[in-house]
């Protein structure tokens, strides 16, 4: 079995954003068959033994399952294995009860929530009873990640607007159509989310919205440097998104994604992106 090292007191680099599941057909249909690698478990120990040697020392667990019953297994995870700083759950933002849900979670390594928006339809953020719901989640000391294509960008944009007191992640940058090269658009929206303060994005997603087969690394850091353009290294946090990652790209490789596009930049930046916007964002003690 892989050695964990013991995050909890030491300054580490941090992956935002990977998924565990165990595999069963009913409860994972998205995994279509176009993505049958992914139709296996994914767990913690697997994890680690491609982070370690890519330098990753510790990760935040992100939903892909709408239920409290993955949010409650999540961090059960996150208290056996060191590693995992963190989670992002799920909870209904939309019930009448979702304080009581809240609370049935709560738990110190719970950091945030997070709904597929992108499944839903494209003005879904405008909703007045789910926008009050992440409202709620102030008082709870939650963060919300926001998932989204682009296509959806101006409700986020709307969205994020209306809600200046609650921490926001952009997941994957919304998401930008890179297989038909919708950069120009997207970077207008992106530029135009970034000027909310209180959100943040992540690096993470990419790969897999371009061509699986034949991306390019400068075809990546296009997006890359336009995110740092437009949010600064200080909002901005690494993600491998994996294991979908690995249906384009191995999980090395997806480090030396983001690595090379800011290997010239100040070691301040660079720390900022691989942890330190994570530890301020997260308030996480790693």
């Amino acid at each position: 079995m892989t050695k964990q090292k013991d995050v909890s007191i030491n300054r580490v680099t941090i992956d935002s954003h990977v998924h565990f599941w165990h595999y069963h057909p009913a409860e994972y249909g998205w995994i279509d068959e176009t993505m049958t690698a992914l139709r296996r478990d994914f767990m913690p120990e697997d994890a680690l033994a491609v982070m370690q040697p890519a330098g990753i020392d510790a990760c935040v667990a992100v939903q892909v399952r709408q239920t409290l019953d993955e949010t409650r297994w999540m961090l059960r995870l996150a208290d056996e294995h060191p590693f995992i700083a963190g989670v992002i759950g799920w909870v209904d933002l939309r019930s009448p009860d979702l304080d009581a849900q809240i609370e049935s979670v709560v738990h110190p390594k719970l950091l945030g929530v997070r709904h597929i928006v992108q499944a839903e339809a494209d003005d879904f953020l405008l909703d007045q009873r789910f926008r009050r719901g992440v409202g709620r989640l102030v008082e709870h000391g939650l963060a919300y990640d926001i998932l989204i294509y682009a296509r959806q960008m101006p409700a986020a944009i709307a969205f994020a607007s209306q809600l200046p007191d609650v921490r926001l992640v952009l997941d994957h940058l919304g998401k930008p159509d890179i297989r038909q090269d919708g950069f120009d658009s997207w970077r207008r929206d992106l530029a135009r989310i970034a000027a909310i303060p209180n959100v943040c994005a992540k690096l993470s997603g990419l790969v897999t919205e371009a061509d699986w087969n034949r991306w390019t690394i400068e075809d990546l850091h296009r997006y890359v440097n336009a995110a740092i353009d437009a949010f600064g290294p200080e909002r901005l946090m690494f993600g491998s998104d994996w294991p979908v990652c690995t249906l384009a790209a191995q999980y090395g490789r997806i480090v030396e994604i983001i690595r090379t596009a800011i290997d010239e930049r100040p070691q301040s930046e660079q720390d900022s992106i691989f942890g330190g916007t994570a530890r301020r964002l997260w308030r996480l003690a790693v």
